[in-house]
């Protein structure tokens, strides 16, 4: 299984077929038996389901720590306080993130929490005054997030996220396994068809901490130059590089080119 090669494991395969026949992608294959089999589960379910099921494979959580990262964590300290917990510090968030990073990884006894940065190196020299997200905010979120994130995810054969179909229209069709494009890794998504109010009510029923910004009209929370409030009934992401033809970070492969618009966890 390839981890840091680009070539497009999700497309269809045809050499030595018959015209016109199509081989199925065996990693597709075996994302549409995981929603198959698991499709009738709970979020709590399914991530038991990912940790201990062998076509998931060895799996990482990465997790950003942010408005409504508290829920997805619990559940895997619940399941496996051991479970590598992969925390992108991008050296732009807020200073209430870090602190809550903290207080999560030791209330909840994550025992194997990975801080990553991009290196001193990179950044100096991509970034050396650090204002490239002023010129150039997908770029930025390449150099600080991406990046290092692909880095540590090689030699896993997936991840877990706490994406939600309500969070913008770009997910309303997750479902809680996928096929990650070109990288050969299953991202597991338990929390994919969860309201806010099952959000609300499980960080209720389990005395979880809030974020410290929620409170302050923040419910989507990034890095802090390209965070801001968020209005009542405004789509909840709507603070995240407002303005900007944006709203994920990362990078996806559209028609086999990169382009600079794609997931945050």
């Amino acid at each position: 299984m390839q981890h840091d090669g680009l070539s497009p494991l999700t497309s269809p395969l045809t050499t030595g077929l018959a015209p016109g026949a199509t081989r199925v992608d065996p990693l597709q294959a075996k994302v549409d038996a995981l929603n198959l089999r698991y499709r009738h589960h709970s979020a709590t379910s399914v991530m038991q389901a990912a940790l201990k099921d062998p076509q998931a494979g060895k799996l990482a959580l990465v997790s950003s720590f942010g408005a409504e990262s508290v829920v997805l964590l619990h559940m895997a300290a619940v399941v496996d306080r051991t479970l590598p917990v992969i925390f992108v510090d991008t050296e732009m968030l807020f200073a209430e993130t870090l602190a809550y990073q903290q207080e999560l990884a030791e209330r909840l006894h994550l025992e194997n929490v990975q801080i990553i940065r991009a290196s001193d190196a990179t950044i100096a020299a991509e970034d050396a005054d650090g204002t490239l997200h002023q010129r150039d905010t997908d770029a930025c979120c390449s150099l600080r997030k991406t990046r290092p994130l692909q880095k540590a995810l090689r030699g896993f054969d997936g991840w877990i996220t706490g994406r939600k179909r309500f969070q913008s229209g770009t997910r309303a069709a997750l479902d809680f396994f996928e096929v990650e494009d070109f990288t050969g890794r299953i991202k597991v998504n338990p929390l994919a068809h969860w309201a806010p109010e099952n959000v609300r009510d499980y960080m209720e029923e389990n005395r979880l901490p809030r974020h410290p910004l929620v409170a302050q009209g923040y419910p989507s929370i990034g890095c802090a130059p390209c965070t801001s409030k968020v209005a009542e009934g405004q789509d909840p992401r709507s603070g995240r590089w407002r303005g900007q033809e944006k709203d994920e970070c990362g990078i996806h492969f559209v028609n086999g080119k990169m382009v600079r618009s794609g997931e945050t966890t």
